[in-house]
């Protein structure tokens, strides 16, 4: 094989919408650096990113349940809604900033304003929703919100979801219409496109990473392969970003950086069904999320999705867990077997202890035919016809797992999770959901954890790129009001009158 060295400032491993909004923020404040960045696939937002790997949703805790739990005095608890809708505000910003740049082209063709609805059904569930909706709608982030308990107005907001509706079971929602579809494959795929063509910025599909190790002077060297020509080159950078999706945790262990120990991931995949009858789409016009069943894991919320992906609209609903022991679509069956290290198996281990009911989960999931997936999908859609309905494979997930501060061992996470070496010259993101949603805001972080030295002299034009950059929208209404309007203008749809 031949070998090829070359250095840079910045190296980026996977082609996804974190990465490419890490590359994005790069050279918007440094354009003086030099970033390569190397997918193994042929093209942008093939994996987590892509629209047929997920459900869309740009993550606003305007209808997700599980973002606003019952604390033990029966109170709900709305700081982890707040937060996730404040860290949306500022992905929009950034996303608003592109479009006036004319870095991002068309886009209706990444964001679409659409309802989020919240919908349950059962005395208990009817009384948390009320209670969620009095603890979220005198919050500056969240008027607009309206709750109805009364069948004749949720018929006229989720059509579909009620006819043939004939429980007496009492049921309730919560509406609110500036949510948004999100195609994430398509915002990566238009960033990475316009970043290809800056002088600064080099992407290297069909390149794979195969170690990434630290040098004695503190640069990373990386070793790549060439896919197409078969050669193995090394590059050289002074700081390194692992985005891989499921793919970052064996590349994170192979840096050897005391922060990958006693970390392990669970892999799942997502299955969804999916409906293109145009009589059938055309009755439901929003995101409609509901409750988890009793005892499972938050990954199981049932949703139902009207998406418009490749310029047709169609209906989503699931998720239904898969199981493969690939960390990615495109992985290889050894992946989740090879995570399993002398640091972290005793962390496994205790995750597989502490877990069997997920497991119970999955291998009932597993085990599900199509007209049990129906029976579920009926829930939502009382007079779903299985013939309407076809079976997709979505992207796969890798749940971490950690041990915890307080001495827990092998505890499953859920979300996203930021590691960083000690002397802050490498970063990978770990985890999923609501990562995208969110990426601007993480990779914010990334800048303030390993650039210190940098961000003062940044400041102003990440306040000329983010508005509240520094500020909480929570306690600036009059900015959260201006940020709402002039980010609706830009992407293409203006938000109802506050």
């Amino acid at each position: 094989m031949n070998h090829n060295h070359t250095t840079t400032d910045v190296v980026l491993i996977g082609a996804g919408v974190v990465s490419a909004t890490l590359a994005t923020l790069l050279n918007k404040l440094q354009p003086d650096w030099h970033i390569t960045l190397y997918e193994q696939l042929d093209s942008a937002g093939q994996e987590s990113s892509n629209e047929w790997n997920n459900a869309g949703t740009g993550h606003a805790a305007l209808c997700e349940l599980n973002y606003t739990p019952v604390q033990p005095d029966g109170t709900i608890n709305i700081s982890r809604a707040v937060e996730i809708n404040e860290q949306f505000q500022i992905s929009k910003q950034l996303w608003s900033y592109l479009v006036e740049q004319g870095d991002l082209k068309s886009p209706e063709e990444f964001i679409r304003p659409l309802p989020h609805i919240s919908f349950v059904y059962g005395e208990n569930h009817v009384e948390f929703l009320k209670k969620r909706f009095d603890a979220l709608t005198n919050h500056p982030q969240f008027q607009g919100m309206e709750f109805s308990d009364d069948p004749e107005q949720i018929k006229e907001w989720i059509p579909l979801m009620m006819e043939g509706r004939s429980s007496e079971e009492p049921i309730a929602a919560t509406k609110v219409d500036h949510g948004t579809d999100v195609n994430f494959g398509e915002l990566t795929r238009q960033m990475l496109n316009h970043l290809e063509n800056q002088k600064n910025v080099e992407i290297r599909y069909n390149h794979s990473v195969n170690d990434v190790k630290q040098r004695k002077d503190g640069a990373w060297e990386v070793k790549v392969q060439n896919l197409e020509k078969g050669t193995l080159e090394e590059h050289s950078a002074s700081f390194a970003f692992i985005g891989a999706g499921g793919n970052a945790l064996p590349l994170l262990q192979k840096t050897g950086i005391p922060e990958s120990k006693h970390i392990g991931g669970f892999p799942i995949s997502g299955q969804f069904l999916v409906c293109d009858n145009p009589e059938v789409v055309q009755q439901h016009h929003s995101k409609v999320y509901g409750k988890e069943p009793a005892g499972t894991p938050p990954m199981t919320v049932p949703h139902l999705d009207r998406r418009h992906i490749d310029g047709r609209t169609t209906l989503l609903y699931g998720p239904f867990a898969g199981f493969t022991p690939k960390f990615l679509k495109t992985g290889s069956p050894m992946d989740l077997l090879g995570s399993v290290k002398p640091t972290n198996v005793l962390t496994m281990l205790a995750a597989g202890a502490k877990n069997t009911s997920l497991l119970k989960y999955l291998a009932q999931q597993l085990t599900m035919s199509k007209e049990d997936r129906m029976k579920e999908l009926r829930h939502f859609v009382p007079n779903a016809s299985s013939e309407d309905w076809d079976l997709h494979v979505a992207g796969q997930r890798v749940q971490l797992i950690e041990d915890t501060d307080d001495g827990g061992r092998g505890a499953l996470q859920f979300g996203t999770k930021l590691i960083h070496a000690e002397d802050c010259s490498m970063a990978a993101l770990l985890g999923e959901s609501p990562g995208a949603s969110v990426s601007v805001s993480i990779m914010l972080e990334v800048l303030h954890k390993c650039f210190p030295e940098y961000v003062k002299a940044w400041e102003p034009k990440l306040k000329e790129i983010i508005p509240s950059y520094g500020e909480s929208l929570e306690n600036h209404p009059e900015l959260l009001d201006r940020v709402h309007v002039s980010t609706s203008r830009t992407l293409g749809f203006m938000e109802p009158a506050r």
